[in-house]
């Protein structure tokens, strides 16, 4: 009868010890759940962050190459005027 009762309480045991074991397992697993969608979600929000900053950057690189290029053809008709104004000034020293 002892036996009997010594391995009721060891069956009640391990089945405790058991289920206390798939209890912590089972909320191991919600908050590692918990804190991956914490982190995909926040890791989504400082993307779009960093997308606007390089929209920003491309808008605004474009804008400088735009106006670096009208810079560049107003120095060459400059240039050019003052190349031509020269020519005819030479021409008259020559002729």
């Amino acid at each position: 009868m002892k036996n009997n009762k010594t391995a009721k309480k060891a069956k009640g045991f391990i089945g405790k010890t058991i289920s206390k074991a798939k209890d912590f397992a089972l909320n191991a697993n919600d908050i590692a759940l918990a804190k991956t969608e914490e982190i995909v979600t926040d890791s989504l929000e400082i993307a779009a962050q960093w997308q606007k900053v390089g929209e920003k950057a491309i808008k605004g690189g474009l804008k400088l190459s735009a106006n670096q290029q009208d810079l560049v053809f107003d120095i060459l008709n400059e240039v050019k005027s003052d190349v031509k104004e020269g020519q005819k000034k030479f021409r008259k020293l020559v002729a």
